[in-house]
Protein backbone atom coordinates (compact mmCIF):
# COMPACT_ATOMS: atom_id res chain seq x y z
CA UNK A 1 0.00 0.00 0.00
CA UNK A 2 3.02 2.42 0.91
CA UNK A 3 4.34 2.10 -2.26
CA UNK A 4 1.24 2.70 -4.35
CA UNK A 5 0.99 5.98 -2.63
CA UNK A 6 4.55 6.21 -3.50
CA UNK A 7 3.80 5.74 -6.80
CA UNK A 8 0.97 7.94 -6.48
CA UNK A 9 3.25 10.42 -5.25
CA UNK A 10 6.07 10.23 -7.67
CA UNK A 11 2.97 10.73 -10.97
CA UNK A 12 1.77 14.02 -8.82
CA UNK A 13 5.48 15.51 -8.79
CA UNK A 14 5.64 14.78 -12.78
CA UNK A 15 2.60 15.96 -13.04
CA UNK A 16 3.53 19.27 -11.00
CA UNK A 17 6.26 19.90 -12.99
CA UNK A 18 4.84 19.44 -16.30
CA UNK A 19 2.39 22.37 -14.78
CA UNK A 20 5.50 24.46 -14.22
CA UNK A 21 7.50 23.95 -16.88
CA UNK A 22 4.25 25.16 -18.79
CA UNK A 23 3.72 28.08 -16.60
CA UNK A 24 7.23 29.23 -17.15
CA UNK A 25 6.90 28.63 -20.98
CA UNK A 26 3.50 31.09 -21.19
CA UNK A 27 5.38 33.48 -18.86
CA UNK A 28 8.60 33.45 -20.84
CA UNK A 29 6.65 33.49 -24.24
CA UNK A 30 4.48 36.41 -23.23
CA UNK A 31 7.19 38.51 -21.95
CA UNK A 32 9.37 38.12 -24.72
CA UNK A 33 6.68 38.76 -27.35
CA UNK A 34 5.23 42.48 -25.22
CA UNK A 35 9.05 43.39 -24.90
CA UNK A 36 9.69 42.69 -27.80
CA UNK A 37 7.00 43.11 -30.65
CA UNK A 38 3.43 44.56 -29.05
CA UNK A 39 5.29 47.04 -27.18
CA UNK A 40 5.98 49.18 -30.34
CA UNK A 41 2.06 48.97 -31.28
CA UNK A 42 0.93 49.99 -27.75
CA UNK A 43 3.52 53.15 -27.84
CA UNK A 44 3.69 54.35 -31.36
CA UNK A 45 -0.26 53.54 -32.00
CA UNK A 46 -0.60 56.96 -29.37
CA UNK A 47 1.26 59.20 -31.97
CA UNK A 48 -1.29 60.96 -34.18
CA UNK A 49 -0.20 63.51 -37.68
CA UNK A 50 -0.37 66.98 -36.71
CA UNK A 51 -2.90 69.49 -38.35
CA UNK A 52 -2.21 72.05 -40.52
CA UNK A 53 -3.61 75.19 -42.32
CA UNK A 54 -4.83 74.19 -46.36
CA UNK A 55 -5.47 76.68 -48.48
CA UNK A 56 -8.25 76.05 -51.19
CA UNK A 57 -8.04 75.69 -54.56
CA UNK A 58 -10.47 75.64 -56.58
CA UNK A 59 -13.35 72.97 -55.47
CA UNK A 60 -10.21 70.96 -53.93
CA UNK A 61 -8.20 72.20 -50.88
CA UNK A 62 -3.82 72.01 -51.00
CA UNK A 63 -1.98 68.93 -50.64
CA UNK A 64 -0.77 67.57 -47.09
CA UNK A 65 2.67 65.94 -47.29
CA UNK A 66 2.88 63.40 -44.43
CA UNK A 67 6.62 63.15 -44.06
CA UNK A 68 9.13 61.76 -41.02
CA UNK A 69 12.48 62.43 -39.84
CA UNK A 70 14.71 60.49 -37.93
CA UNK A 71 18.20 60.99 -37.08
CA UNK A 72 21.21 59.08 -35.76
CA UNK A 73 20.60 55.58 -36.38
CA UNK A 74 24.77 54.70 -36.06
CA UNK A 75 24.49 51.08 -37.23
CA UNK A 76 27.24 49.49 -35.49
CA UNK A 77 29.91 47.86 -37.93
CA UNK A 78 32.80 45.32 -37.68
CA UNK A 79 35.44 47.26 -35.16
CA UNK A 80 33.08 48.71 -32.61
CA UNK A 81 30.32 46.44 -32.25
CA UNK A 82 29.07 43.80 -29.86
CA UNK A 83 27.17 41.16 -31.97
CA UNK A 84 24.73 41.54 -28.36
CA UNK A 85 24.77 45.18 -28.95
CA UNK A 86 24.16 45.12 -32.84
CA UNK A 87 21.42 42.48 -31.98
CA UNK A 88 19.80 44.60 -29.59
CA UNK A 89 19.79 47.96 -31.07
CA UNK A 90 19.17 46.65 -34.43
CA UNK A 91 16.28 44.88 -33.67
CA UNK A 92 14.61 47.93 -31.57
CA UNK A 93 15.26 50.14 -34.28
CA UNK A 94 13.64 47.87 -36.90
CA UNK A 95 10.43 47.05 -35.18
CA UNK A 96 9.73 50.68 -34.37
CA UNK A 97 10.69 51.56 -38.26
CA UNK A 98 8.20 49.00 -39.35
CA UNK A 99 5.59 49.37 -36.74
CA UNK A 100 5.32 53.19 -37.70
CA UNK A 101 5.58 52.50 -41.50
CA UNK A 102 2.40 50.11 -40.78
CA UNK A 103 0.52 52.63 -38.23
CA UNK A 104 1.23 56.01 -39.79
CA UNK A 105 1.93 55.50 -43.23
CA UNK A 106 3.98 58.27 -44.01
CA UNK A 107 4.62 59.32 -47.14
CA UNK A 108 8.28 59.92 -47.18
CA UNK A 109 11.08 59.41 -44.41
CA UNK A 110 14.25 61.20 -44.16
CA UNK A 111 17.15 60.47 -42.35
CA UNK A 112 19.03 63.12 -41.05
CA UNK A 113 22.92 61.49 -41.25
CA UNK A 114 24.94 59.12 -39.47
CA UNK A 115 23.22 56.00 -40.69
CA UNK A 116 26.72 54.32 -40.13
CA UNK A 117 28.85 54.19 -36.67
CA UNK A 118 31.97 53.03 -38.77
CA UNK A 119 31.66 54.32 -42.51
CA UNK A 120 34.29 57.03 -42.08
CA UNK A 121 36.29 53.89 -41.63
CA UNK A 122 35.14 50.61 -43.13
CA UNK A 123 36.34 48.58 -45.49
CA UNK A 124 34.66 47.92 -49.01
CA UNK A 125 32.92 44.68 -47.54
CA UNK A 126 32.18 46.09 -44.32
CA UNK A 127 30.41 48.95 -46.02
CA UNK A 128 28.35 46.46 -47.81
CA UNK A 129 27.51 44.40 -45.17
CA UNK A 130 26.67 47.59 -43.01
CA UNK A 131 24.46 48.69 -46.32
CA UNK A 132 22.65 45.07 -46.76
CA UNK A 133 21.70 45.12 -43.21
CA UNK A 134 20.34 48.83 -42.95
CA UNK A 135 18.03 47.77 -46.18
CA UNK A 136 16.84 45.26 -44.46
CA UNK A 137 16.03 47.04 -41.35
CA UNK A 138 14.62 49.94 -43.12
CA UNK A 139 12.28 48.14 -45.27
CA UNK A 140 9.53 49.98 -47.00
CA UNK A 141 6.88 49.81 -49.66
CA UNK A 142 7.16 51.48 -53.15
CA UNK A 143 4.21 53.79 -52.31
CA UNK A 144 6.95 55.29 -49.38
CA UNK A 145 9.61 57.14 -50.53
CA UNK A 146 13.36 56.83 -47.90
CA UNK A 147 16.07 59.75 -48.44
CA UNK A 148 19.10 59.88 -46.65
CA UNK A 149 21.33 63.13 -45.78
CA UNK A 150 25.17 62.66 -45.54
CA UNK A 151 26.30 62.57 -41.96
CA UNK A 152 30.16 62.89 -40.17
CA UNK A 153 30.02 58.92 -39.03
CA UNK A 154 28.96 57.95 -42.34
CA UNK A 155 32.09 59.38 -44.89
CA UNK A 156 33.83 60.71 -41.99
CA UNK A 157 34.85 64.46 -40.43
CA UNK A 158 36.16 67.21 -42.54
CA UNK A 159 39.77 66.34 -42.72
CA UNK A 160 38.91 62.70 -43.09
CA UNK A 161 35.89 62.92 -46.09
CA UNK A 162 36.93 61.94 -49.35
CA UNK A 163 35.62 62.13 -52.62
CA UNK A 164 35.81 58.32 -52.50
CA UNK A 165 33.49 57.83 -49.44
CA UNK A 166 31.32 60.74 -50.69
CA UNK A 167 30.51 58.34 -53.67
CA UNK A 168 30.08 55.31 -52.08
CA UNK A 169 27.32 56.99 -50.05
CA UNK A 170 25.71 58.72 -52.75
CA UNK A 171 26.26 55.49 -54.99
CA UNK A 172 23.32 53.17 -52.51
CA UNK A 173 21.54 56.72 -51.44
CA UNK A 174 21.21 58.95 -54.40
CA UNK A 175 23.13 62.34 -54.74
CA UNK A 176 19.78 64.73 -54.29
CA UNK A 177 20.00 67.78 -53.23
CA UNK A 178 16.63 68.94 -54.19
CA UNK A 179 13.79 67.10 -53.86
CA UNK A 180 9.86 68.44 -54.77
CA UNK A 181 6.61 67.04 -54.16
CA UNK A 182 3.26 68.25 -53.40
CA UNK A 183 4.14 71.96 -53.34
CA UNK A 184 6.96 70.98 -50.86
CA UNK A 185 10.90 71.31 -51.75
CA UNK A 186 13.43 70.08 -49.76
CA UNK A 187 17.08 70.97 -49.58
CA UNK A 188 19.62 68.10 -48.66
CA UNK A 189 22.80 69.56 -47.83
CA UNK A 190 26.51 67.98 -46.89
CA UNK A 191 26.88 70.05 -43.99
CA UNK A 192 30.19 68.16 -43.24
CA UNK A 193 31.51 69.85 -46.65
CA UNK A 194 30.20 73.22 -44.82
CA UNK A 195 34.04 73.80 -43.47
CA UNK A 196 34.59 76.83 -45.37
CA UNK A 197 38.53 76.49 -46.19
CA UNK A 198 38.01 76.25 -49.82
CA UNK A 199 38.79 72.87 -50.12
CA UNK A 200 37.60 70.94 -53.17
CA UNK A 201 34.72 69.16 -52.14
CA UNK A 202 33.83 71.89 -49.79
CA UNK A 203 34.30 74.56 -52.64
CA UNK A 204 31.98 71.87 -55.18
CA UNK A 205 29.29 71.83 -52.04
CA UNK A 206 29.24 75.49 -51.98
CA UNK A 207 28.67 75.98 -55.96
CA UNK A 208 25.84 73.70 -55.69
CA UNK A 209 24.08 75.13 -52.85
CA UNK A 210 24.58 78.76 -54.82
CA UNK A 211 22.95 76.98 -58.01
CA UNK A 212 19.97 75.50 -55.89
CA UNK A 213 19.78 79.47 -54.31
CA UNK A 214 19.19 80.58 -57.92
CA UNK A 215 17.09 77.93 -58.61
CA UNK A 216 14.79 78.91 -55.73
CA UNK A 217 15.24 82.52 -56.38
CA UNK A 218 13.64 81.88 -60.16
CA UNK A 219 10.63 80.01 -58.20
CA UNK A 220 10.06 83.38 -56.46
CA UNK A 221 10.41 85.49 -59.96
CA UNK A 222 7.34 87.05 -62.13
CA UNK A 223 6.41 84.46 -64.72
CA UNK A 224 8.54 85.33 -67.96
CA UNK A 225 11.58 87.30 -66.02
CA UNK A 226 14.66 87.51 -68.34
CA UNK A 227 16.84 86.04 -65.32
CA UNK A 228 15.04 83.08 -65.75
CA UNK A 229 14.12 82.70 -69.38
CA UNK A 230 13.43 78.94 -69.81
CA UNK A 231 14.19 77.54 -66.40
CA UNK A 232 11.87 74.99 -65.21
CA UNK A 233 10.27 76.56 -62.66
CA UNK A 234 10.32 74.79 -58.56
CA UNK A 235 7.44 75.32 -56.87
CA UNK A 236 6.30 78.50 -55.36
CA UNK A 237 7.73 77.69 -51.45
CA UNK A 238 10.36 78.21 -49.35
CA UNK A 239 12.14 75.04 -48.89
CA UNK A 240 12.49 72.84 -45.69
CA UNK A 241 16.52 72.71 -45.16
CA UNK A 242 17.53 68.99 -44.15
CA UNK A 243 21.02 68.42 -42.81
CA UNK A 244 23.44 66.88 -40.33
CA UNK A 245 24.67 69.15 -37.84
CA UNK A 246 22.72 71.93 -36.42
CA UNK A 247 23.38 75.50 -37.44
CA UNK A 248 25.59 77.45 -35.38
CA UNK A 249 23.61 77.76 -31.21
CA UNK A 250 26.36 78.60 -28.68
CA UNK A 251 25.44 75.51 -26.56
CA UNK A 252 22.07 73.73 -25.75
CA UNK A 253 21.31 75.95 -22.07
CA UNK A 254 17.73 77.32 -24.08
CA UNK A 255 17.34 73.51 -24.76
CA UNK A 256 13.87 72.01 -23.31
CA UNK A 257 11.67 69.04 -22.84
CA UNK A 258 12.33 65.45 -21.41
CA UNK A 259 14.69 64.00 -24.20
CA UNK A 260 16.94 67.34 -23.98
CA UNK A 261 20.50 67.28 -23.07
CA UNK A 262 20.94 66.23 -19.69
CA UNK A 263 21.51 69.29 -17.42
CA UNK A 264 25.14 68.24 -16.69
CA UNK A 265 25.69 68.97 -20.23
CA UNK A 266 23.06 71.80 -21.44
CA UNK A 267 25.80 74.77 -20.50
CA UNK A 268 28.77 72.92 -22.34
CA UNK A 269 29.95 75.26 -25.26
CA UNK A 270 29.90 73.84 -28.24
CA UNK A 271 32.38 73.74 -30.99
CA UNK A 272 32.12 75.21 -34.53
CA UNK A 273 32.45 72.61 -37.31
CA UNK A 274 32.57 69.97 -35.00
CA UNK A 275 29.33 69.87 -32.82
CA UNK A 276 27.64 72.30 -34.87
CA UNK A 277 28.08 75.05 -37.88
CA UNK A 278 29.75 77.85 -38.03
CA UNK A 279 28.22 81.40 -37.65
CA UNK A 280 29.90 82.05 -41.10
CA UNK A 281 28.11 78.91 -42.41
CA UNK A 282 24.64 78.61 -41.04
CA UNK A 283 24.81 82.74 -42.28
CA UNK A 284 25.26 81.15 -45.57
CA UNK A 285 22.56 78.78 -45.60
CA UNK A 286 19.93 81.08 -44.17
CA UNK A 287 20.72 83.66 -46.70
CA UNK A 288 21.21 81.62 -49.83
CA UNK A 289 18.28 78.94 -49.50
CA UNK A 290 15.93 81.17 -47.60
CA UNK A 291 14.16 78.06 -45.81
CA UNK A 292 11.11 78.40 -43.67
CA UNK A 293 11.83 75.45 -41.74
CA UNK A 294 15.54 73.58 -40.48
CA UNK A 295 15.82 69.87 -39.55
CA UNK A 296 18.97 68.21 -38.15
CA UNK A 297 20.39 65.76 -36.20
CA UNK A 298 24.29 64.88 -34.84
CA UNK A 299 23.61 66.12 -30.94
CA UNK A 300 21.39 63.13 -30.38
CA UNK A 301 19.08 65.33 -27.95
CA UNK A 302 16.22 67.10 -28.52
CA UNK A 303 16.02 70.92 -29.63
CA UNK A 304 14.49 73.89 -30.78
CA UNK A 305 15.93 77.11 -31.98
CA UNK A 306 14.21 80.07 -33.58
CA UNK A 307 17.30 81.87 -35.50
CA UNK A 308 16.89 85.09 -37.45
CA UNK A 309 14.06 85.88 -39.64
CA UNK A 310 11.89 83.67 -37.42
CA UNK A 311 12.99 80.54 -39.00
CA UNK A 312 12.72 77.64 -36.76
CA UNK A 313 15.62 74.75 -36.27
CA UNK A 314 14.39 71.56 -35.04
CA UNK A 315 17.43 68.94 -33.60
CA UNK A 316 15.78 65.56 -33.79
CA UNK A 317 16.96 63.39 -31.44
CA UNK A 318 18.46 59.98 -32.24
CA UNK A 319 16.90 57.31 -33.19
CA UNK A 320 18.47 54.30 -31.44
CA UNK A 321 18.68 53.24 -27.62
CA UNK A 322 22.51 52.80 -28.17
CA UNK A 323 21.94 56.92 -27.56
CA UNK A 324 19.54 57.71 -25.31
CA UNK A 325 17.21 55.66 -23.14
CA UNK A 326 14.14 57.81 -24.79
CA UNK A 327 14.24 57.60 -28.59
CA UNK A 328 11.76 59.87 -30.87
CA UNK A 329 11.23 60.94 -34.08
CA UNK A 330 9.17 63.56 -35.62
CA UNK A 331 5.77 63.66 -37.69
CA UNK A 332 5.71 66.44 -40.16
CA UNK A 333 2.74 68.08 -42.47
CA UNK A 334 3.53 69.80 -44.27
CA UNK A 335 1.56 72.00 -47.68
CA UNK A 336 3.59 74.39 -49.96
CA UNK A 337 2.73 77.52 -47.26
CA UNK A 338 2.62 76.03 -43.81
CA UNK A 339 4.08 73.10 -41.46
CA UNK A 340 2.65 71.55 -37.98
CA UNK A 341 5.07 69.27 -36.29
CA UNK A 342 5.13 66.45 -33.33
CA UNK A 343 6.51 64.06 -31.82
CA UNK A 344 6.62 60.22 -31.52
CA UNK A 345 8.33 58.88 -28.57
CA UNK A 346 9.59 55.07 -29.04
CA UNK A 347 9.34 52.59 -26.00
CA UNK A 348 11.67 53.65 -23.31
CA UNK A 349 15.01 51.21 -23.16
CA UNK A 350 14.30 51.01 -19.14
CA UNK A 351 10.68 50.27 -19.02
CA UNK A 352 11.26 47.48 -20.91
CA UNK A 353 14.38 46.08 -18.86
CA UNK A 354 12.07 47.08 -15.84
CA UNK A 355 9.57 44.22 -17.53
CA UNK A 356 12.32 41.57 -17.82
CA UNK A 357 13.41 41.87 -14.21
CA UNK A 358 9.76 41.74 -13.21
CA UNK A 359 9.28 38.53 -15.27
CA UNK A 360 12.38 37.33 -13.74
CA UNK A 361 11.29 37.97 -10.41
CA UNK A 362 8.19 36.59 -10.85
CA UNK A 363 9.21 33.53 -12.92
CA UNK A 364 12.12 33.25 -9.48
CA UNK A 365 8.84 33.49 -7.10
CA UNK A 366 7.05 30.47 -9.18
CA UNK A 367 9.80 28.12 -8.92
CA UNK A 368 10.53 28.88 -5.16
CA UNK A 369 6.59 28.05 -4.41
CA UNK A 370 6.85 25.07 -6.34
CA UNK A 371 9.97 23.27 -5.12
CA UNK A 372 8.61 24.67 -1.47
CA UNK A 373 5.60 22.02 -1.92
CA UNK A 374 7.53 19.70 -3.93
CA UNK A 375 9.69 18.26 -0.53
CA UNK A 376 7.17 18.00 1.51
CA UNK A 377 5.37 15.23 -0.52
CA UNK A 378 8.14 13.36 -0.89
CA UNK A 379 9.19 13.53 2.99
CA UNK A 380 5.56 12.18 3.12
CA UNK A 381 5.83 8.78 1.21
CA UNK A 382 9.48 8.32 2.12
CA UNK A 383 8.17 8.21 6.05
CA UNK A 384 5.60 5.77 5.10
CA UNK A 385 7.96 3.56 2.91
CA UNK A 386 10.01 3.39 5.86
CA UNK A 387 6.67 2.55 7.91
CA UNK A 388 5.84 -0.20 5.97
CA UNK A 389 9.07 -1.60 6.13
CA UNK A 390 9.74 -1.73 10.02
CA UNK A 391 6.22 -3.43 9.99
Amino acid sequence: MAFLRWGLGRQNVHRSSRVLLLKVTVVVISVLLLCEYFIYYLVIFRCRWPEVKRLAHGNSQEPVLKAMFLADTHLLGEIRGHWLDKLRREWQMERAFQTALWLLQPEIVFILGDIFDEGKWSTPQAWADDVQRFQKMFRHGSHVQLKVVIGNHDIGFHYQMSKYRIKRFEDVFSSERLFSWKGVNFVMVNSVAMEGDGCSICSEAEAELRELSRKLNCSREVQGSSLCEGEQRLPFSAPVLLQHYPLYRASDANCSGEDAAPPEEKNVPFKEKYDVLSQEASQKLLWWLQPRLVLSGHTHSACEVLHPGGVLEVSVPSFSWRNRNNPSFIMGSLTSRDYALSKCYLPFEDRVLTTYGAAVSFLVLLVLAHFERLPSSLLSAWKLCRVHTRS
